[in-house]
């Protein structure tokens, strides 16, 4: 999948920034497409020169000016003819599970220390995940809100998020202890 793609299925949700988009990866699509903000915006250029986004500037007094990006019709054409392509099969590329993989005794501390980090990061993302999803229940049913919605792909994609940080923490919290028994029959 490209960039573009996830940049085009962002902005269905209406027109934003480069920084309002990169925001809003953080608290959607990063859960399965990561970008550098660098990358974002030459993409952005990229886009535009394709005719897939429409950018307008407003100008701001005491701020430069703020350039908005929105999709056209040839962008909306581009992202219904990705989403009719078959889906690659998943593949994942995590460096930590690397060096959970070749972990030996004496790397035990180091992996342990990163395994620890996850926990924490995946425990904090859960909790945005889930104030988001708060957010867009607004007091409703999960039914009733799909019910209503027109677009429901923004709140599947979210509960695959949430299912997907849900794991790392079970999975987190079950490689600390195996680990630390390492680290103490090792140390003694």
């Amino acid at each position: 999948m490209a960039l573009r793609n996830a940049v085009l299925a962002t902005l269905l949700e209406g027109e934003a920034s480069g920084y309002d988009l990169a925001k809003g990866f953080d608290a959607s699509v990063a859960n399965f497409w990561l970008a550098t903000p660098q990358q974002l915006y030459k993409e952005l250029e990229r886009m535009a020169a394709e005719g897939l986004i429409e950018t307008r500037v407003v100008e701001q007094e005491r701020r430069p000016n703020k350039r908005l990006h929105s999709i056209t019709p040839a962008g909306r054409a581009a992202l219904h003819a990705f989403i009719a392509e078959p889906s690659k099969p998943t593949a994942i590329r995590d460096e930590m599970m690397v060096k959970v993989q070749a972990m030996e005794a004496e790397d035990a501390p180091a992996v342990r220390a990163a395994v620890a980090e996850k926990l924490e990061w995946s425990k904090a993302k859960l909790a945005r995940y889930e104030r988001l999803r708060g957010r867009l229940l607004d007091g409703r049913s999960e039914q009733a809100y799909l019910a209503e919605v027109d677009r429901i792909g923004p709140y599947l994609s979210l509960l695959r998020g949430i299912a997907f940080e849900q794991e790392n923490i079970r999975w987190a919290e079950f490689a600390l202890p195996v680990i630390d028994r390492r680290i103490a029959a090792h140390s003694g």
